[in-house]
């Protein structure tokens, strides 16, 4: 089989792992989004697209046109990267999604009313180095607005909880758990903490799979955090996370990756037997 990757950083642990369990047998070629003018022919049997950059959705794209299979799909990986759009998905899907308000600017936030409470404000786009902050009072918000005054956001209500983030990552079918300590608690980000899915509490598998369907995609992360009764709350979800220190992410992802090129391969074949038979 012929796979390529779609990332500037093939190096990845999650990649370079996952490429080292599938080279002995299979050709993988890396695409860089930021040099390459377009995929050589013929086509791999299947992309991962490991980068959110605007080139990186337009080379998947016109992979897709193509008739390339792209996990995840362009369309999926550019809904998670608008934090607007990712929450009206999921909230009309009925996920138990953080309510969450748009602003197109955070100096129109600053300018408006005093905060209701403590808030969660994060960039609407979802980038590396993005905006994620809590709020507890007008002074904060103001300070805040002065370093980032044109960025636009989005603004969730802060719900109490107990400092970690439960950070679940579904590859295909199989699904890894951490617990992870939130950047926004005072003690600020702090160790990543293993966490069997067989301890999360009842129905968050479930959860997360739906997760998967609603958004059509195949590898992608859920942050969920506890209101403190069991009750799950969504406040992210991330398209082809780094899925970082998971033992079994790698030969899972391998697994998921040769299942979809030959179902790639297997269409292909039946797409020009037909041909042939005409």
């Amino acid at each position: 089989m012929r796979i390529g990757l779609i990332t500037p950083e093939p190096g990845h642990p999650l990649l370079a792992a996952t490429v080292a369990l599938l080279t002995p047998e299979h050709q993988v070629e890396t695409l860089d989004p930021r040099t390459v003018e377009g995929p050589a022919e013929p086509l791999a049997d299947v992309y991962l697209l490991k980068s959110r950059t605007p080139r990186a959705l337009a080379l998947a794209r016109d992979l897709e046109q193509r008739g390339a299979p792209v996990m995840n799909s362009a369309a999926a990986t550019a809904l998670c990267q608008d934090r607007t759009a990712m929450a009206e998905q999921a909230r009309r899907a009925g996920l138990p999604f953080a309510s969450t308000r748009t602003f197109t600017r955070l100096a129109q936030l600053a300018s408006g009313p005093p905060l209701p409470g403590p808030v969660v404000v994060k960039s609407r786009h979802s980038r590396r180095h993005d905006l994620v902050a809590r709020l507890d009072n007008g002074t904060q918000l103001r300070e805040l607005a002065g370093a980032w005054p044109q960025e636009p956001v989005v603004v969730q209500d802060f719900a109490p909880n107990s400092g970690w983030d439960h950070k679940l990552w579904a590859v295909g079918d199989q699904l890894f758990a951490a617990l992870r300590r939130s950047e926004l608690s005072p003690e600020g980000r702090g160790p990543t903490l293993p966490l069997a899915p067989d301890d999360l509490p009842p129905g968050w598998p479930a959860l997360v799979r739906r997760v998967g369907e609603v958004f059509e995609l195949d590898v992608y992360g859920v942050d969920i955090i506890d209101r403190g009764d069991g009750a799950p709350l969504i406040v992210d979800i991330n398209a082809f996370p780094g899925v970082r220190g998971q033992s079994g992410a790698p030969q899972a992802l391998a697994a998921l990756t040769l299942r979809r090129a030959n179902r790639s391969s297997t269409a292909s074949t039946r797409r020009v037997a037909g041909v042939r038979a005409e």
